[in-house]
């Protein structure tokens, strides 16, 4: 075992060697002690605990693959900037929020460093009332700009090969929670031809775009291999649908549609299917619950293992966002 995720709260697992992490983001329609579970398999497999000094990173790994994990509570930043004298609330919540991001990911890849994971698989982001502004900026374009300037500090490249990832909010008071997967060997990056590559987005989202890959896929025979980002009712750069649940959902769909044919084009064989994947959906209104499983009824079978989570979605005009994973089929 690599890692657990449980999500509204930390999961119940008394295993101290695993790294555990909570995504702050309720269940809808599940048992609240579903959780997430990473694993790697294979005759032989060693598996280490990280001990990074001076690191908050809590990270398991073996020869191939790592999963860690970081929480950081900002509002323990923000006492000490309100310490320090920053002039109004707005200011000190957004240099926290930025703080608290950029040490995140230089704590991260100050791990991938010294353990030689140094390629990012997948990240998934959550950080509290995401949409909400403060300092005269929306808390996620905050958050964006302190990724890539984390990114851009460690010498990483924030276009092309940057990893499949997840950004939603979480509620208000939650700390800011992240959790990854790395690994020895680079995947292959995949972008979607429905949608403008994220990392290219004009800077009307924001000064600073964010820095993901619709998805990845690991150079791997079997297992999960395939990582989707999360995907929304937006096609090229803009929102589709605003205010129709079911149509965003439906066009979310057509786009992991068109992201699985771009996979299956660039590994060379229809090695993915939208019957084979695992779904995360996150679901910005708990009352919009029932029109999203409506909608997704219509192109998944009922045996496909989907998580409903309830979470604000990083542009306020979405609804919905769907993120999956997937295993390599034959050729």
């Amino acid at each position: 075992m690599l890692g657990v995720v449980g999500f509204e709260k930390l999961p119940p697992i008394e295993e101290t060697q695993v790294p555990i992490t909570a995504s702050m983001t309720p269940s809808l329609g599940a048992n609240d002690t579903v959780c997430e579970v990473w694993r790697v398999g294979g005759a032989g497999v060693q598996l280490s605990n990280g001990a990074a000094q001076g690191s908050r990173v809590s990270y398991r790994f073996c020869d191939e693959l790592l999963f860690g994990s970081i929480t950081i509570d900002e509002r323990l930043l923000e006492a000490g900037y309100a310490l320090g004298g920053a002039p109004d609330n707005g200011c000190v919540d957004a240099v926290a929020l930025s703080r608290a991001t950029e040490i995140a990911y230089q704590e991260i890849f100050g791990v991938l460093r010294e353990t030689e994971h140094r390629h990012l698989i997948r990240i998934w982001n959550y950080l509290p009332e995401i949409n909400r502004e403060t300092g005269g900026d929306e808390r996620y374009r905050l958050f964006n700009s302190a990724r890539q300037l984390a990114f851009r500090k460690s010498g990483q490249a924030t276009v092309g090969t940057v990893p499949a990832a997840s950004a939603l909010g979480s509620p208000a008071g939650s700390p800011i929670s992240i959790y990854f997967l790395a690994a020895r060997q680079p995947p292959k990056m995949i972008e979607n031809p429905r949608q403008t590559s994220a990392y290219y987005y004009p800077p009307k989202f924001g000064r600073h775009s964010p820095i993901f890959s619709r998805a990845c896929v690991m150079h791997q025979s079997a297992g999960t291999n395939l990582f989707v980002s999360g995907t929304a009712s937006i096609v090229g750069h803009e929102t589709i649908h605003q205010g129709d649940v079911g149509a965003q959902t439906r066009e979310t769909m057509a786009n992991i549609s068109a992201l699985l044919d771009e996979v299956n084009r660039v590994v060379g064989a229809a090695r993915y299917r939208l019957d084979g994947l695992k779904f995360k959906v996150y679901v910005r209104e708990p009352a919009d619950l029932g029109a999203i499983e409506g909608a997704l009824s219509r192109s998944l079978p009922s045996s496909i293992p989907i998580v409903y989570l309830q979470a604000d979605v990083c542009r306020e005009d979405l609804l919905v966002e769907i993120e999956a994973t997937g295993e390599s089929g034959s050729q």
